[in-house]
């Protein structure tokens, strides 16, 4: 199992293996406006620097991941 935590206030993701009390931090992403819910996975966008567009940066199966949204 592995846990997606979103921050919705500082726009950033964090991916961990296990749970947020013991997982090992194996991805963090910032200037993350949103994270979509897609057919079976979540889908992490973070703007790009270039020309402000939005773009995907990581999948996830959403049969092995809790994502949290924090404020």
């Amino acid at each position: 199992m592995q846990t997606l935590t979103f921050n919705s206030t500082t726009k950033k993701v964090q991916l961990l293996s296990g749970s947020r009390e013991s997982g090992m931090l194996l991805e963090t992403f910032d200037n993350v406006p949103t994270v979509k819910v897609e057919n079976g996975y979540y889908e992490v966008m973070q703007k790009s620097g270039e020309n402000g567009g939005v773009v995907p940066v990581l999948r996830v199966p959403m049969a092995n991941t809790n994502m949290l949204i924090q404020r």
